[in-house]
């Protein structure tokens, strides 16, 4: 199983799985609004959270089997960043996201890696 990894708002991914599928972006934008659902590797996720998320909260960590997510996966570059991003073309299906965890900042004010699967 390959994991990657999304950071929602609780209450988007409770409304996804109402609907069975998740249309938003990113942080304030949606899946129409920007063409992809932004994701992100397991090395990739803490970073992402300390740079968009640190205002946020009541956030969800979903982990995805990237095998089971029905729209195109591609993974490219971003500005500023030297690895590519998975980025997944299409709305997500609710049944590829394994698990949906609690995210939030550690003691240190530190989104932390996510957890070892």
């Amino acid at each position: 199983m390959r994991l990657i990894y999304h950071i929602a708002s609780r209450p988007e991914w409770e409304a996804a799985l109402r609907a069975g599928e998740y249309t938003v972006s990113t942080l304030g934008l949606s899946l129409a609004e920007v063409g992809f659902v932004h994701a992100s590797t397991a090395g990739q996720v803490a970073g992402t959270a300390d740079a968009f998320y640190g205002g946020a909260d009541d956030l969800v960590l979903l982990v995805i089997d990237e095998d089971k997510v029905a729209p195109q996966v591609r993974y490219e570059s971003v500005p500023d960043r030297p690895e590519r991003f998975p980025h997944i073309y299409g709305p997500l299906n609710t049944d590829a996201v394994v698990r949906a965890v609690p995210y939030a900042k550690g003691p240190d004010g530190r989104f932390p890696p996510p957890p070892e699967e």
